[in-house]
């Protein structure tokens, strides 16, 4: 490739990694999302229009859709800055650590934006909130009671957490291995001894 089309070539990629980070940093209405949704399937159960069980299960899974949103962002964010800090190196020295930033001659550490983690913590308190509610409105009344008053779809939203929980799980492992492939076989290029030696590795 000519070097002059190369230099384009990674400016427009530059471009398009940041554009990607501002999307997936965008993601606050999602939590005003689980909020309404929250409130409003406790309004229809008021109404008698759902069951209880039934709307604490919708409310878990879309708490479990907005965490999984929040991680997916969360790596989005940290894989793009890893690739921009990649192409970055095409272009500045060893120098320019002092004369205009430090941050490209890092291998840093994926990490969650402050404002990730208030949507995360948010997420996760209206599910749990919304759990012990149904517990005791559903599920404490009848521990004093027979097993055969015992209704199947009482369990329903807690066999769903415990799927999504299991999901997330997943969901966060795979982004984590992803990202240390990223690590591997795309390091970057070496500037000099600002560099670490050895890009960091994710534990489990």
């Amino acid at each position: 490739m000519d070097p002059e089309d190369r230099k384009q070539f990674l400016i427009a990629m530059y471009n398009t990694m940041w554009g990607n980070i501002d999307r997936h940093i965008l993601v606050v209405w999602q939590s005003v999302g689980v909020l309404a949704g929250a409130i409003t399937a406790l309004a229809l159960v008021e109404k008698q229009v759902f069951s209880l069980d039934l709307a604490v299960t919708l409310i878990v899974m879309v708490g479990i859709w907005q965490v999984a949103h929040v991680l997916d962002a969360s790596w989005w964010f940290s894989r793009n800055l890893r690739i921009i800090a990649n192409i970055e190196r095409q272009f500045l020295t060893a120098s320019d650590v002092r004369e205009i930033h430090y941050y490209f001659s890092e291998r840093r550490a994926p990490k969650m934006l402050d404002h990730q983690k208030i949507q995360l913590y948010f997420g996760s308190a209206v599910t749990g909130i919304v759990l012990l509610y149904h517990f005791y409105k559903r599920v404490m009344p009848g521990l004093c009671n027979s097993f055969v008053y015992f209704e199947l779809r009482m369990a329903v939203p807690y066999i769903v957490f415990g799927i999504g929980l299991i999901g997330l799980f997943a969901f966060h492992r795979h982004h984590q291995k992803e990202f240390n492939k990223l690590n591997d076989l795309s390091p970057g290029k070496d500037i000099g001894p600002p560099l670490q030696s050895n890009p960091p590795t994710l534990k489990g």
